[in-house]
């Protein structure tokens, strides 16, 4: 979010320098938007990813259920859950007469790159009699079914004009699934998910809270919500020993801020180590009353709240000394508009993980069809990414067998091809996979760095063609690294280019190399030469505490991505193909 950071006021300076950590678990109902849910983690400086879509439905040929005049359609819009039931999501306005309507009530859907999101769309006739009752009221087994269509929101977002034509069906008689019309369904991603304001702000003459220095300002902005409670969006560094500090400026995005209207608290806070910073002064200014102050090159007091005497003044004041609203490009536009990811997967196979033909291995290939946790990494991730890939087809490695040839590999072709690494679709990956643990033997050790450069190798020749693509690298691993210095180096590498890397632990190993990798801690990956990286390109999650906590996979991986993509294309000033610059 900009260079807001996190909104927790207890943790350590480390805490406050460093990135804003999302939570792995989203928004409960995967298409509807929850208020609720959302300031929950946002009190914790937590944002989980989302864009607010606007889906228009179109119909063209329904079947006419009335005798004396043509139907009265409606749409209804369902989220398919995992469980296979259907959750209602929103409703269209009766159009009376038309077997073609047009409908103006637009459904309202929280996007989430992470989850595979089925929408499944119901359209009935509604009869004469409820045609003054509030659609949200209508009882939909006293209307006439006229068809059902089905899609996932991603194949939408992905498409050009971001429009989706569907064939309407529906069983009548005699079990004959009949077609019934068709469905024309048209996203378009709201202004309040791209709109942004950045905001340089300073203070001076602030009170001095420390006794033997000055104090160690940074200002933490809340919004104010309905029940009136101060709800923490972003946090600025801290600036040591100042009594009038200026901060790097703030991006605040609307969704964050609701409206430029809506009252903000900005509190002024002196650091402290033990975590209990000291509250210097606070004011409540809106966005717009941000602008003005900006505009006008006015100062605004802090107040020190006394219950015993009421709010007194400081002299104490915050100015803005730039402020500056703005539309970004987000990850759908990007999506829209041509820009495709392209996935690429690396399995260990290191002897850590056991022998696969005994139950108690990490590779066991159950009889049963239960998946082992490479298998359901890969189907998990790869469901989610192949709609964002044209051609389906994935380069697999694997790293840490003994292949045909007697010796021990560390970047070995998952379909043990000699020549070409690719499969289509993930369920080569899956095939390949399973021939590799008949043909191949488990060894060691296990070395990251040379599946890494593999796929830096591509997403660097790439990059050199202009291509308009992004790439994701899965490595699911059980093991502790022998390469730390090596995978490290190239990760650092690899953080100039397109690329991203997804890391899924399974079994019981000490990941902490791991999470060094993952770098959440807010300090960016140094090479054994010095470099830093670029950007932080690696998220890590363990399969033994997602599956415990009954959060998916792909949700923890994948929550990052659409950022660490922003980042690169926003940092190399790439814009959506065909998009102007702004």
């Amino acid at each position: 979010m900009g260079g807001c950071l996190s909104g927790d006021v207890n943790g350590g300076k480390q805490a406050i320098g460093g990135v804003q950590q999302r939570p792995t678990s989203s928004i409960p109902n995967n298409a509807a938007h929850n208020d609720a849910v959302d300031f929950f983690f946002r009190s914790r400086g937590q944002y989980p990813l989302f864009s607010q879509i606007e889906l228009s439905l179109s119909a063209l040929n329904l079947v006419d259920r009335d005798i004396t005049s043509k139907s009265d359609p409606m749409a209804v819009m369902y989220l398919r859950k995992k469980d296979g039931k259907l959750e209602e999501i929103g409703r269209t306005e009766v159009i009376l007469n038309d077997l073609n309507p047009k409908w103006i009530e637009k459904i309202t859907v929280s996007f989430q790159f992470e989850a595979v999101q089925t929408l499944v769309f119901h359209v009935y006739d509604v009869d004469t009699k409820y045609h003054n009752v509030p659609v949200k009221t209508l009882k939909l087994q006293d209307q006439d079914f006229l068809g059902e269509a089905t899609c996932v929101l991603s194949e939408i977002m992905t498409r050009p004009n971001r429009t989706v034509t569907l064939n309407l069906t529906g069983n009548f008689g005699a079990g004959v699934n009949r077609h019934l019309g068709i469905l024309s369904v048209q996203a378009e991603e709201t202004v309040a998910s791209k709109t942004v304001v950045e905001i340089n702000f300073r203070c001076v003459n602030l009170d001095n809270k420390d006794m033997f220095s000055k104090s160690d300002p940074f200002l933490r902005i809340s919004r104010i919500v309905e029940t009136s409670a101060a709800v923490p969006i972003c946090r600025t560094e801290v600036v040591d020993n100042n009594l009038n500090p200026m901060w790097r400026p703030v991006c605040l995005t609307m969704q964050q801020f609701g409206s430029k209207e809506t009252p903000l608290v900005i509190e002024c806070f002196d650091f402290n180590t033990s975590g209990n910073h000291e509250l210097i002064g606070k004011t409540e200014k809106s966005v717009a009353e941000l602008e003005r102050l900006c505009l006008q090159k006015e100062g605004a007091n802090f107040v020190y709240p006394s219950f015993s005497h009421g709010n007194k003044v400081l002299k104490g004041q915050l100015l803005v000394d730039r402020f500056v609203e703005k539309v970004q490009y987000s990850f759908l536009d990007y999506i829209s508009s041509g820009f495709e990811l392209n996935f690429m997967v690396a399995v260990d196979f290191t002897a850590s993980n056991g022998d696969p033909r005994t139950p108690s291995s990490l590779h066991y290939v159950d009889p049963s069809g239960r998946l082992n946790s490479y298998q359901k990494a890969i189907m998990e991730v790869g469901e989610v990414i192949q709609f964002y890939d044209s051609d389906k087809r994935f380069p697999a490695w694997g790293f840490g067998g003994r292949t045909s040839d007697g010796s021990v590999s560390h970047a070995f072709n998952l379909n043990g091809a000699s020549y070409g690494d690719e499969v289509v679709g993930v369920e080569g990956i899956m095939e390949a996979y399973a021939s590799a643990l008949r043909n191949v033997a488990l060894a060691g050790p296990t070395l990251f760095s040379n599946v890494v450069d593999k796929a830096a190798n591509i997403a660097s020749q790439s990059l050199s063609e202009n291509s308009p693509k992004y790439f994701v690298l899965l490595i699911i691993t059980d093991g502790v690294l022998t390469d730390m210095v090596g995978t490290v180096d190239a990760l650092v590498r690899a953080s100039d280019l397109p690329l991203s890397v997804l890391i899924v632990g399974v079994g019981n190993t000490d990941f902490k190399q791991m999470e060094i990798l993952d770098a959440d801690n807010g300090r960016r990956l140094e090479s054994s030469t010095g470099r830093i990286a670029t950007r932080d390109i690696v998220q890590f999650v363990p399969m033994k505490e997602i599956h415990s906590g009954h959060v998916s996979v792909v949700q923890a991986l994948l929550e990052e991505l659409p950022g660490q993509f922003l980042s690169y294309v926003r940092s190399r000033k790439i814009n959506p193909i065909g998009a102007p610059a702004i």
